[in-house]
């Protein structure tokens, strides 16, 4: 007899995929959030699931056999109050999975700053190609598979292992939950500031994950960061590095050769024959990623080389210079980089794509890190890769503006800056006015690279919508 899941706040990137795990595996499943958007509001209505509004203690109905909270839900939430004091099974969302979809799985969790996202789809993709079928949950829109999730019937499991909290009551990274037989792990840095307080407290709860390992496990890690090293030496496991540079690498990629249709590259396995691997994913982070995936691969006894014959059929994720539309010569790319790691690696990967062309950057701070006062220095050096630049307030300004908080990021200061370069810089109080300001500044040839981690308030849109208009008014 199916079982009824009552999840609270069902709406976030991994609660969604949940919901669609606990559906496929014939449970019954309500839920509630604020409202929401594409292209979980969609999901969730493919789903068949009843969505409540809002946060109502009134809204857990009876007979429920677990309440499963997600982390943006705060101790006071009103129905996690209710649930609890009506004595009913509460459980975070990582422990849901571990118990309904981990347990007799081989968890293969792919944690990092950077890359996550990419490399858990691409992981997935490569064991679903050499016929493995993997289960799986992606923190976001994987273009090979109809769904971020599925159970799949072969021995691992791929899940995104995010380092943020846990739920209310548990403030730890979610991968600490999820027992994994292979721990990816892709970059170390500085990031989710309202959780961690330095890069220390970050490479602390990393280290932590790389224990978790059982011996004859797997640690896969970039070996080229040199904060990832920092953590390695917890390991209990096989430690397998990949990267570019090192002579202890395990996995090395050499030769590559950039071009607008993604990369070619030799992978050269310590001891083994090299072998040439062509990949439909540009930039060299990409080329790390597809190392990591192969390496995580082998693990579960799949050769490389097998592996990699299924790379040139990746489609890629969704908001990773995802194409939105082309209009009046200009093209409008989506991503999802926020950090300023990730905001250098997109411009400079656009710069490679569409070369020869202008370059925009255009950038929301959205995070509680990524709008942070002290983010100024790195976020000037990795805008500088824009030919032009335009940038939103930062979008908690007010909470980081608050006495003992941060401080919130000066975009008009960071503006001059680029500008006082000869770069093309503006800002603008919100998303539509800094459309109504760009705009006319677009010329034919043009690329749009927007980034945020959130919505933008659907600034891609906006601006397609106008370049559109502008191309139907005749001349």
């Amino acid at each position: 007899m199916p079982r009824t899941f009552y999840l609270i706040a069902i709406g976030g990137t991994a609660m969604t995929p949940l919901a669609a795990l606990l559906v496929e595996k014939g449970e019954r499943v309500l839920g509630s959030d604020l409202p929401l958007y594409p292209p979980m509001s969609d999901r969730i209505a493919a789903l068949g699931i009843d969505v409540l509004p809002g946060f109502d203690a009134a809204n857990v109905p009876s007979g429920i056999d677990r309440v499963v909270v997600g982390n943006l839900a705060g101790k006071d939430n009103p129905e996690l109050v209710a649930a609890l004091s009506r004595g009913l099974p509460v459980a975070s969302m990582p422990e849901t999975l571990r118990k309904e979809f981990l347990a007799g799985r081989h968890p293969v969790v792919v944690a990092g700053t950077h890359g996550k996202t990419t490399t858990t789809a691409l992981t997935a993709w490569l064991l679903a190609a050499a016929g493995e079928a993997p289960g799986y949950l992606v923190g976001g829109e994987p273009r090979n598979f109809p769904s971020p999730s599925a159970i799949g019937a072969g021995p691992a499991f791929v899940v995104e292992g995010d380092e943020y909290s846990t739920s209310w009551e548990d403030k730890g990274p979610k991968f600490l939950h999820y027992a994994p037989e292979t721990f990816v792990l892709t970059s170390v840095e500085f990031d989710h500031a309202d959780l961690y307080a330095d890069l220390d407290a970050v490479k602390a709860a990393f280290r932590a994950g790389v224990t978790l390992v059982s011996p004859s496990g797997r640690v896969v890690a970039f070996g080229d960061d040199p904060n990832v090293r920092d953590v390695l030496p917890a390991a209990r496991a096989r430690v397998v590095l990949y990267g570019f540079d090192g002579d202890d690498l395990d996995f090395r990629a050499e030769g590559v050769e950039e071009g607008p249709e993604g990369t070619l590259f030799v992978v050269r396995p310590m001891g083994r024959a090299p072998f040439s691997v062509r990949s439909p994913l540009a930039g060299r982070h990409n080329v790390a990623n597809v190392l990591a995936a192969l390496a995580a691969g082998e693990g579960l006894g799949i050769p490389a080389e097998r592996l990699a014959a299924g790379l040139p059929a990746f489609l890629g994720v969704k908001r990773r210079l995802e194409v939105r539309a082309t209009a009046g010569g200009v093209t409008v790319v989506d991503d999802f980089a926020h950090h300023p790691t990730a905001v250098a690696t997109t411009l400079a990967g656009a710069r490679r794509r569409w070369p020869g062309r202008r370059v925009w950057g255009v950038f929301e701070p959205r995070s509680l890190t990524a709008g942070r006062a002290d983010f100024l220095e790195p976020y000037f050096a990795a805008l500088r890769e824009a030919d032009a630049v335009a940038i939103a307030a930062p979008f908690h300004a007010a909470r980081l503006s608050r006495p003992g908080a941060a401080g919130a990021l000066d975009v008009g200061a960071l503006v001059s800056r680029l500008a006082a370069e000869g770069k093309e810089a503006l800002t603008a109080a919100d998303p539509a006015a800094l459309a109504g300001a760009l705009l006319p500044r677009l010329a034919e040839g043009d690329v749009v690279v927007v980034m945020s981690s959130g919505a933008f308030g659907g600034l891609c849109g906006k601006l397609v919508q106008g370049l559109v208009a502008r191309e139907s008014v005749p001349a």
